[in-house]
């Protein structure tokens, strides 16, 4: 972009889980790692767990093989500056947003993204929800410790890596602002969201989590169905073998989520997606930023 230039932004969020928006349709925008994280900066930039890029599959050399199934394609970025496969609030959000623009109607849209085409519904208000895909429960046994605690963690895959562990007090899991030691590295080769879960009654957990590349957040949306799916196991409940749905309410810092998953092995995540501001970018500032 030229220093007279006015990029556009906007922000919103999913239970608290904050996203700068930035549209770019053709693709014509080259978002480094360090402009990203300078953007997400939230004493030098806009604030933000992470940064939704939105533009056409068709433009965008990772989607083209998705744009027959979905025109908008979620360049997901972490609030570092990495690049993330899948983010569950971010699709409520993204989605909230093309609606908000006038570029989708009201009800069934499909959306991109780096883990695969994504249903979603979203509603002129109110909660949206979203077809995750199935989860991929691993093998691999896993150990993640805090102040000296270790509690096995579940191997869950969303299109992004989670590792789950039932602790019985949320304050357990320390204060998120580094990654949680878990072994054996090696099952984690490109990092991973931790959650911590505790039991709130039936059909019920709450939950913290660190994220990839963004630290603990107020919420994870991916991080919530590997929750309600490794809590289901827990609890001896499999959807595909009983062909019965299996639902749990996941308390998150910034609100709730309700997790569905079906007998098909789908799994289903309902919450809430806010656009709060739009503006544009400072045309210096901006520049510096992509420099």
């Amino acid at each position: 972009m030229t220093s007279t230039q006015r990029l556009p932004f906007l922000k919103g969020h999913g239970t608290e889980n904050d996203f700068v928006i930035v549209p770019d349709p053709d693709g014509r925008l080259d978002l480094p790692a360090t402009a990203v994280a300078r953007i997400c900066d939230r004493r030098a930039g806009l604030g933000g767990d992470g940064l939704l890029h939105v533009v056409r599959s068709a433009a965008h050399p990772e989607a083209r093989a998705q744009a027959d199934e979905a025109e908008w394609f979620m360049d997901y970025r972490n609030g570092d500056g990495s690049i993330a496969e899948m983010c569950g609030n971010g699709v409520r959000v993204f989605a909230r947003y093309l609606l908000h623009a006038g570029l989708v109607e009201a009800g069934d849209l499909a959306i991109a993204t780096r883990a695969g085409v994504r249903r979603v519904h979203v509603a002129k208000t109110g909660d949206v929800t979203v077809s995750m895909g199935r989860a991929e429960l691993r093998e691999e046994s896993v150990v993640v410790t805090v102040d000296g605690r270790s509690w096995p963690a579940r191997n869950v895959n969303m299109g992004n890596p989670h590792a789950v562990a039932f602790v019985d007090d949320l304050a357990h899991a320390g204060d998120l602002l580094a990654v949680p030691p878990f072994s054996p590295a090696s099952v984690y080769p490109d990092g991973v969201n931790i959650e911590f879960v505790v039991d709130r009654g039936p059909g019920r957990v709450a939950m913290r989590v660190h994220e990839r590349g963004s630290g603990e957040t107020r919420s994870c949306g991916t991080g919530a169905c590997a929750v309600a799916v490794a809590t289901a196991r827990r609890d001896g409940a499999d959807p595909t073998e009983t062909g019965t749905p299996v639902t749990y309410t996941v308390d998150v810092l910034g609100g709730s989520l309700s997790i569905t998953e079906l007998p098909d092995g789908t799994v289903e995540m309902t919450g809430p997606a806010e656009i709060v501001a739009e503006g544009t970018f400072t045309p210096a500032w901006m520049g510096a930023a992509l420099a």
